[in-house]
């Protein structure tokens, strides 16, 4: 029978080969994150994927102690804008362990962040500081909301689970909104997707006006799943597409370059219909707001214009008279006003004329002699100046056809002239 060993001893004769060999202490190691877990310490496990196919072709156990890993984890933060989680390359500072009990691990007890993710975060940040650079990064987030939002374009993959919770939670709503819904369907993973995603924006885009937003969901998963999203081009392109974008991809903690410039991140494809049924409600609200307003405004009115009539129905009996009234007693203060203002008017006028009668007794007479010296001077005037006269002192007037005769060179043989003497006249016919 061959000689063994306990199963502790061959354990501690491990631990004690692996705990002191110095080629495995304080090495700066590659890998990637997976399974992160935290409870004051943090327990990961550390994973190398074949470049070609994904598959693992290592992995191990390790922890970072809480000691030291607030330090860290913070410091990660810091640099690289986001927490230390799965899917995430990384350099550490390992150290490998072995315990009997609890077998092979490595504890970290450093990480280079500018090693992260293996140029993800580093060309996250890239992407994020050429848009910001082009002008564009701010452009979908300034688009106004259409009010209400109710034409929704969602981007998914068809048969999603995602899709699937985005239209249940949409068309279950209490409040019973009527949203037009359609998919417009694209690849969402790997290396096509956003050419795929892209192609499906430029479709929503061709019909801009039938639809108020653009959905961009997608269910959870491993993190490097959400590689194909940080992408310039689809970055480039949400952020100028000329309708609001929701992005709802992955989980609460999954953050991609398009959450940097799309109108409004949600963390999952549930919660964006959440919000597009808060703004539809909130909607609905304000209507109802109006709807009383207007009912109160108008009520008001109409009460007003009911005390109006009713006032006016209890004094129209009584209008007439009182018309006829105040009539009578405005034309009774307008006779005594013009009685008055005739006797003010007639006084001064009186006595003018009585002014006038005594000064007409003296300057009368005197007038009326000096006109009757004149038309006598005038009628002794005319005596001496009528024709009558003048033929009385033996001239006389010779008419030819009506005409004085002033020249005997006008008159010829037979022509019958007229003479006019002072006591009658005599018919001559020239020889």
């Amino acid at each position: 029978m061959q000689s063994a060993i306990t199963l502790e001893e061959f354990t501690s004769r491990l631990s004690g080969a692996i705990n002191s060999a110095p080629g495995i202490r304080g090495v700066w190691v590659t890998a990637e994150t997976s399974d992160v877990r935290r409870s004051g310490h943090c327990y990961l496990e550390l994973v190398q994927k074949h470049p070609a196919t994904g598959e693992p072709v290592a992995r191990i156990r390790a922890t970072i102690w809480r000691n030291v890993f607030a330090r860290i984890d913070a410091e990660f933060a810091a640099a690289t804008g986001t927490r230390l989680d799965s899917g995430m390359k990384v350099m550490v500072l390992a150290t490998a362990s072995y315990h009997p009990a609890y077998g092979l691990s490595v504890n970290i007890t450093a990480i280079d962040p500018s090693y992260t993710m293996g140029d993800l975060v580093r060309r996250r940040m890239e992407i994020v500081a050429r848009l910001k650079a082009e002008g564009v990064i701010d452009l979908n987030r300034e688009l106004d909301w259409p009010d209400p939002t109710l034409r929704i374009a969602v981007i998914s993959a068809p048969g999603a689970a995602g899709y699937g919770d985005f239209v249940n939670q949409l068309f279950t709503t209490p409040s019973r909104l009527r949203f037009d819904v359609r998919l417009f369907p694209a690849l969402m993973q790997g290396q096509g997707a956003p050419s795929a995603i892209i192609e499906a924006l430029d479709a929503i885009a061709a019909e801009e006006d039938r639809w108020d937003c653009v959905v961009i969901i997608r269910g959870g998963g491993a993190t490097s799943d959400l590689a194909a999203f940080d992408s310039y081009d689809l970055a480039s392109n949400i952020a100028q597409f000329p309708l609001p974008v929701i992005i709802g991809i992955g989980h609460e903690r999954d953050v991609t370059v398009l959450d940097y410039v799309a109108n409004m991140r949600v963390k999952t494809p549930t919660a964006a219909a959440e919000w597009l049924i808060s703004r539809g409600e909130e909607a609905l609200a304000r209507l109802a707001a109006m709807a009383d307003s207007i009912t109160h405004t108008l009520t008001a009115i109409i009460s007003g214009c009911r005390e109006q009539l009713a006032y006016a129905a209890a004094s129209l009996p009584h209008l007439p008279a009182g018309a006829l009234q105040r009539a009578g007693t405005r034309m009774d203060r307008l006779s005594m006003m013009l009685a008055d203002t005739a006797s003010r008017r007639l006084a001064p006028e009186r006595v003018r004329l009585d002014k006038l009668a005594g000064t007409l007794e003296i300057v009368a007479p005197s007038s009326l002699q000096r006109e009757r010296s004149r038309l006598d001077s005038m009628a002794s005037l005319v005596d001496v100046l009528s024709p009558v006269a003048t033929l009385r002192r033996g001239y006389s007037i010779t008419r030819l056809n009506g005409h004085a005769v002033t020249s005997a060179a006008g008159l010829t043989k037979g022509d019958i002239i007229e003479t006019t003497l002072a006591d009658g006249a005599v018919l001559s016919k020239i020889e």
